[in-house]
């Protein structure tokens, strides 16, 4: 009896040890089979190691082009006559415009409006007349005439004089060298983070580009703008000084290590 009872203790447990393995088995299954998804998503080699910097290029032009803000504005006690009058006006200074050389396609209509003026002295507002205002931008290719442009059309009865902003003709040119400059002075910031870090630029991951420069404005009035455009050419013409212009380009690089 000792000895059969042995034998059938050897076999249940070799018999629970069979259950204990599958049992292992099913459950470390799947595990197995959700593993490859599991470190797919978490693989530290998809994530690429970047040296990412900043890099600025500057161009210095002289402006050779220039667009110039003028116009007329009054009041009168009619809608009707305060258009008639600023569109005899305005058409005295395109006149003036076009002698002195300016194409159509360089004079753009930037801004008309006709508006009432409220006396607001009274207990309730009341329209005392009308105000109507006319603007021209004219793109002037030859900065000597600026002050022509300004003067000439004062004297034709322009009564303002928004501002001149200063451009160069060929942008493009002046804005390539200024993202070689950039783009040289990204991979020397990128050169010297990567040899502190005793590493290696093998190759860029990204680029971008901000472009931050903008023609130059000069605001002033001319002369005898202030008396309303009395006929005659000013005694003194106005003084124009364009100065030189930078367009700056930012570029944000990303290297590869």
């Amino acid at each position: 009896m000792p000895q059969q009872f042995s034998i059938s203790a050897s076999r249940a447990a070799v018999t629970l040890g069979g259950v204990a393995v599958l049992a292992l088995a099913i459950v470390a299954a799947p595990m197995v089979t959700g593993s490859p998804r599991a470190a797919l998503a978490a693989d530290p080699t998809n994530n690429e190691h970047v040296i990412t910097v900043s890099g600025m290029g500057k161009t210095t032009v002289k402006p050779d082009v220039a667009d110039v803000s003028l116009g007329v504005q009054n009041q009168r006690e009619s809608a009707k006559a305060a258009r008639d009058d600023a569109a005899q006006t305005m058409n005295a200074i395109l006149a003036a415009l076009k002698s002195l050389g300016m194409a159509d396609d360089d004079i753009k209509t930037s801004m008309l409006s006709i508006s009432p003026v409220y006396d607001y002295n009274s207990s309730s507002p009341r329209i005392t007349g009308y105000q109507v205002t006319n603007v021209v931008s004219v793109h002037v290719r030859d900065l000597n005439k600026v002050a022509d442009v300004i003067d000439d059309s004062v004297a034709a009865g322009a009564t303002t004089v928004n501002g001149v902003a200063f451009d160069v003709a060929d942008r493009a040119s002046a804005e390539n060298q200024a993202r070689d400059a950039a783009v040289k002075d990204a991979r020397a910031h990128a050169d010297a983070l990567a040899s502190a870090a005793a590493v290696t630029n093998t190759g860029v991951a990204s680029i971008s580009e901000t472009a931050a420069s903008y023609p130059f404005p000069y605001y002033g009035v001319a002369a005898d703008a202030a008396k309303g455009g009395a006929p005659g050419s000013p005694s003194v013409p106005t003084p124009i000084q364009p100065g030189t212009q930078d367009i700056t380009i930012n570029v944000t690089v990303s290297y590869t290590i």
